[in-house]
């Protein structure tokens, strides 16, 4: 199997339950605190090492204990970490998470160490990068480096799978060298114009990300499943049907899921059906890292749905 590089941020999150999400000024009695690793990025590496993947970590996190935790969870989760590069003066990034009785959340993030992932950094990984078959990168590092990062995998012919999130517009030209990018209905809402709610403004939605020049569109649609366009197909996978506690890491679970399957050869469908059972997997579960799935619970699931 060829090398999965995930290049992205690294987060301590501290998480709190809360019967609702207070109003400004407002004091809630919350429950159920914990201290767990997240981030986009690692979230997504984490996800694609336990569903089979051979992964890569390209991320900066602080000389700080968060940061240690962090690789240390890395390590047990068989993830590359010679290039999770340490910064003495920002803090590993953290996370403020407040989860909801219906397992809707709020998140709040300093961005620490992250921001200081560098073009440098991406030069002392390239022969890693070289060995890969994806780059699967988010938007919670440098844009700066984000579009570097796209250009250089032009260079050696890698393939991209962007996940925009946060929702961040970047340079036009850059959409043309993207393979594959994976909004959600929020983020593809905010960076076409079109409000994406039903099947002909999720379709008109992924018809500009095409014309901007990425070639392959996924939008996911949380309980509504995921639609797929490009140039010759276009089709909706519903979502599974569980009982919602956290919704914490479901995008970072479909992407890290996504790529696996990619990178074995399978179809869109098959793809995407996989890395819709991962994530409906996690969002039965509480936390980001904690929540995600091994591939055996997921093989195990697709089966029985199949």
């Amino acid at each position: 199997m060829s090398k999965i590089i995930v290049v992205g941020s690294s987060n301590t999150d501290l998480i709190i339950r809360s019967p609702y999400f207070p109003r400004p000024g407002e004091t809630v009695i919350g429950s159920q605190f914990r201290i767990r690793q997240g981030g986009k990025g690692a979230n997504q590496a984490v996800a694609a090492s336990r569903l089979g993947g051979e992964v890569c970590f390209i991320a900066k996190v602080g000389n700080d204990n968060y940061g240690d935790s962090a690789v240390r969870g890395f390590l047990a989760d068989n993830i590359q970490t010679d290039y999770v590069f340490r910064d003495d003066e920002l803090s590993t990034g953290v996370a403020i998470i407040t989860i909801n009785n219906q397992g809707q959340n709020t998140i709040i993030v300093d961005p620490g160490a992250n921001q200081q992932l560098s073009s440098q950094d991406i030069a002392k990984s390239i022969k890693e990068i070289e060995t890969c078959s994806f780059i699967l990168i988010q938007l919670e590092i440098p844009i700066a480096v984000v579009e570097h990062i796209i250009e250089l995998a032009v260079q050696l012919q890698k393939k991209v799978i962007l996940n925009p999130a946060p929702a961040t517009r970047l340079k036009k030209d850059v959409y043309h060298k993207v393979y594959l990018t994976t909004p959600n209905e929020t983020e593809a809402s905010l960076l076409t114009g079109v409000n994406v709610n039903d099947a002909l403004s999720v379709s008109k939605a992924a018809d500009i990300f095409l014309a901007d020049g990425v070639e392959n569109v996924i939008i996911t649609l949380g309980d509504k499943g995921a639609y797929f366009k490009n140039k010759s197909q276009e089709f909706h996978i519903p979502a599974n049907k569980v009982k919602v506690s956290d919704t914490t890491a479901a995008g970072d679970v479909f992407n890290g899921a996504l790529a696996v399957s990619l990178t074995e050869g399978k179809n869109w469908k098959q793809s995407i059906s996989f890395a819709s059972h991962a994530a409906s997997i996690s969002v039965s579960r509480f936390g980001a890292q904690s929540s995600i799935p091994f591939r055996h619970e997921v093989d195990t699931k697709t089966h029985k749905t199949s």
